[in-house]
C-alpha cells in the first residue's frame, strides 16, 4: 500500500511539474506585432519610468487645472518583436497603435444612437437643428499607453465624447472669418448688407469647412495628455439642413447669389470705366507734353544763343525765320507807315 500511495504522489508531482511547465514556462513566452505595443505588469503594476506625462510636450495644450488631473506615469513599452518572457504572477497588455477611422456618428455604447451611427446632431448660433456627417481618424500615444490601459476603462468612449462636445460647442459659436460672406471687399457698405442678408449660421459652416475642421484639430490636441488617444484628423465632410427650412434656405442661396452675381458685374463694369479714365488723362497728358516739348527745347536754344552771340543774334534769328516764312508764302500783306 505504501509502494502504491509513493507511485500516485510521484506521478501526482509529475504531472503537476509538466502541467506547470507547459503552462507557464512553454506558454509564458510572447511575441508583439509590428502594429502593437506592450506592457507588462507585476502582481498587477506595470514597470514605470521616473517621468510623467507632465514631462511630454503633450502636455503643454492641457490647461492648468487639468495638469494635476491627468498627471500619469510614464510605464516600460515592450516595443515589437520578441520572443519576451513573462512569469505566471506577470500579466501582458497588449494594444494596437494603427490608425483607425470612425464615424464622425458612431456611439460604442449605443449603436442605434445619433440616427443609427450615420449622422450627428448640432445646434447652430440661429437655433438650427443640422445633421453632421464625417469621419475621425485617431490612434494610441505610445507616450501615454497608461491611461489607455490603466486610466480610462473606455478611451474611445472617452475620447469621442470629448470631441463631439468641442465639435458641438464650436458649431453653436461659429462664425465665419471676416470678408468670407460676400463677394465684395468687407469695408464697403454693399459688402456688409450681403453679409446681412446671407449670415445663415449653416451657409457659414459650409463655405468654411475647412476651418472648421483645423479649429477642431487645434482643438482636440488635449486627447492625448487626457486619455491617450491621439486624433489625427477630423473630416467633416456633410451639413444637412431640417426639412422644414431647407426649401426657404435654397430660395435664399438663390437670391444672395443672383444679387452677388449682378454686384460684381456692376463693379466690373465700373472698375473698366475707372481704367479707361485713366488711360484716357495719360493720353492727353503725353499730348500736352509732345507739343510742349518743342517749345521748351527752342526756347533752351535761343537763350544759348544770346548768352554766346548777345542781343543782336536774336535779331538775326527772328529775320531768318521771317525770311523762311516769305519764301513759302504765295502772297504778304505788309503794313505801310505813313
Amino acid at each position: 500500500m505504501d509502494d502504491g500511495f509513493s507511485f500516485s504522489l510521484a506521478g501526482f508531482l509529475f504531472g503537476g511539474l509538466g502541467w506547470f511547465t507547459v503552462r507557464y514556462v512553454i506558454f509564458g513566452f510572447f511575441t508583439v506585432n509590428p502594429n502593437q505595443r506592450a506592457v507588462k505588469t507585476s502582481f498587477g503594476r506595470a514597470k514605470r519610468l521616473q517621468s510623467t506625462t507632465l514631462d511630454n510636450p503633450m502636455a503643454d495644450y492641457l490647461r492648468p487645472d487639468e495638469r494635476e488631473r491627468y498627471l500619469y506615469p510614464q510605464v516600460e513599452v515592450i516595443p515589437p518583436g520578441g520572443p519576451y518572457f513573462k512569469w505566471p504572477w506577470e500579466k501582458v497588455y497588449k494594444v494596437s497603435v494603427a490608425t483607425e477611422t470612425v464615424n464622425l456618428a458612431y456611439d460604442p455604447e449605443d449603436v442605434n444612437a445619433n440616427r443609427g451611427g450615420t449622422m450627428l446632431d448640432a445646434v447652430t448660433k440661429d437655433q438650427l437643428n443640422i445633421g453632421l456627417v464625417g469621419q475621425i481618424r485617431y490612434r494610441l500615444s505610445e507616450q501615454n499607453l497608461y491611461a489607455v490601459i490603466f486610466g480610462v476603462k473606455r478611451p474611445l468612449v472617452h475620447v469621442l465624447g470629448y470631441f463631439i462636445s468641442i465639435l458641438r460647442q464650436k458649431i453653436a459659436s461659429f462664425e465665419a472669418p471676416e470678408g468670407s460672406q460676400g463677394l465684395l471687399p468687407p469695408n464697403t457698405a454693399i459688402a456688409s448688407d450681403l453679409s446681412a442678408a446671407a449670415g445663415v449660421s449653416i451657409n457659414d459652416l459650409r463655405k468654411n469647412l475647412r476651418l472648421l475642421n483645423e479649429d477642431m484639430d487645434k482643438g482636440c490636441l488635449s486627447s492625448a495628455a487626457r486619455y491617450g488617444i491621439i486624433l489625427d484628423a477630423s473630416l467633416i465632410t456633410g451639413i444637412d439642413p431640417p426639412p422644414e427650412v431647407e426649401s426657404a434656405l435654397a430660395a435664399i442661396n438663390t437670391a444672395h447669389n443672383q444679387v452677388g452675381a449682378e454686384v460684381s458685374l456692376a463693379q466690373a463694369s465700373a472698375d473698366q470705366k475707372i481704367v479707361q479714365s485713366k488711360r484716357a488723362v495719360e493720353i492727353e497728358s503725353l499730348n500736352a507734353q509732345a507739343e510742349v516739348e518743342p517749345l521748351l527745347q527752342m526756347s533752351n536754344q535761343l537763350s544759348d544763343l544770346k548768352k554766346s552771340g548777345g542781343p543782336g543774334v536774336l535779331k538775326a534769328y527772328v529775320r531768318n525765320v521771317k525770311l523762311s516764312l516769305f519764301a513759302k508764302a504765295r502772297a504778304a500783306f505788309l503794313e505801310v507807315k505813313p
